[in-house]
């Protein structure tokens, strides 16, 4: 491989030191979605609306900041890529590995404690509809105390 400017290894590291800065904010936003997720469970079995709201109003915040970082961590993946470093010119590279491999980790617990939560959704919700349809209304089948039992009359004389 041929010898590299100062220049340019100065790039490479300036360019290794963000990407690993960028990887390690997204593992610590995949942190908190992973507690967000894992609370938010708590919250539906304990079916407290107000709790499962919190943590959904939470869990779109933490997904958009994901989805941000990934937008900076595509290219800068890509670029990464391009530089065709070898682990023995910067030891950082074996770090971002690490990185990205707590990364992949973690988004398939995600995944797994997002699934989960589904599921625990749908039987409560399946639950209430049959509490729901079970509902006995006493007042379903009762006249109102309005209507009229009696004819009226349905002409009126006036008089002048």
């Amino acid at each position: 491989m041929a010898e590299i400017s100062h220049e340019e290894l100065l790039e490479r590291v300036a360019l290794l030191r963000k990407f690993k800065s960028v990887l390690e904010q997204q593992r610590n936003k995949f942190k908190e979605y992973l507690s967000v997720l894992e609370k938010q469970q708590n919250s539906i079995e304990s079916e407290n609306p107000e709790t499962i709201l919190a943590h959904t109003e939470l869990e779109q915040q933490v997904v958009k900041n994901i989805s941000n970082l990934q937008k900076v961590i595509v290219p800068m993946s890509k670029m990464y890529k391009s530089l065709g470093v070898s682990q023995n010119q910067m030891p950082e590279i074996e770090h971002i590995q690490n990185i990205q491999k707590d990364l992949a980790d973690l988004q398939n617990k995600v995944l797994v404690q997002n699934q989960i939560n589904r599921d625990l959704l749908r039987v409560h919700i399946n639950q209430i509809k049959t509490q729901i349809q079970n509902f006995n209304n006493p007042y379903k089948n009762a006249r109102s105390v309005y209507a009229q039992t009696e004819r009226v009359a349905s002409l009126v004389q006036v008089e002048a």
